[in-house]
């Protein structure tokens, strides 16, 4: 369920007043994640660690209540629920969209995965959640390993987006840089902070 909120009855009063109109109300953070126990919990359960990577990203968002806000055109809009998105290839040689409801249960959350990405990749046709549920945006660039990406500020797409590339081995660890974009209306420094924090933590205890 999703519904229009007045910012004033909201912590981010503050926030819709400094930021829904500035030119560029986006901020882009860098972290680079251990996902050691990611490959480990991938290879042991022989899922992807794509997935593994989206679901432990929804655990980290879920507790933190500035992601179910979010401004879409001129107002801010509260969401019940989260999903995530990725992006999958197509049978037509490109790329299609692709929300997954976030759901606590792995085993849950790792069927629907795998489930609507196929969907999705036959018919190449985007499935979208967004008129229900708060998204967070994915996109992994599995061809190069990069050290981070700023994304687009189009002013439409307002929802947080977090862009990744290969993973690194180093010594018996593997790492991963990402970068994390938000919007300054949705959410603080501090919260985006707390954010990265949750899923390193999620990443361990997988």
């Amino acid at each position: 369920m999703t519904r229009a909120v007045n910012p004033k009855d909201t912590t981010r009063e503050s926030a819709y007043e400094l930021w829904m109109k500035a030119p560029n109300p986006m901020v882009t953070f860098f972290k680079t994640m251990d996902v050691t126990n990611l490959i480990r919990v991938s290879k042991k359960k022989n899922m992807k660690f794509n997935m593994l990577l989206d679901y432990c990203i929804g655990r980290a968002a879920a507790p933190v209540k500035e992601f179910y806000l979010l401004p879409v055109g001129e107002k801010l809009m509260e969401y019940d629920t989260l999903a995530v998105n990725t992006i999958v290839k197509n049978g037509d040689g490109e790329v299609s969209s692709c929300d997954i409801l976030y759901n606590a249960n792995l085993e849950k959350f790792n069927e629907e995965y795998l489930k609507y990405t196929a969907l999705v990749s036959e018919t190449a046709e985007d499935r979208d959640l967004s008129e229900r549920c708060m998204v967070i945006g994915t996109s992994a660039i599995l061809d190069t390993e990069i050290d981070g990406a700023v994304g687009m500020n189009s002013g439409i797409f307002n929802n947080p987006f977090i862009i990744w590339g290969k993973y690194r081995k180093k010594g018996f660890r593997y790492y991963l840089p990402v970068s994390f974009q938000f919007h300054h209306t949705q959410m603080d420094g501090a919260h985006a902070g707390r954010f990265l924090e949750n899923l390193q933590n999620e990443i361990n205890r997988l």
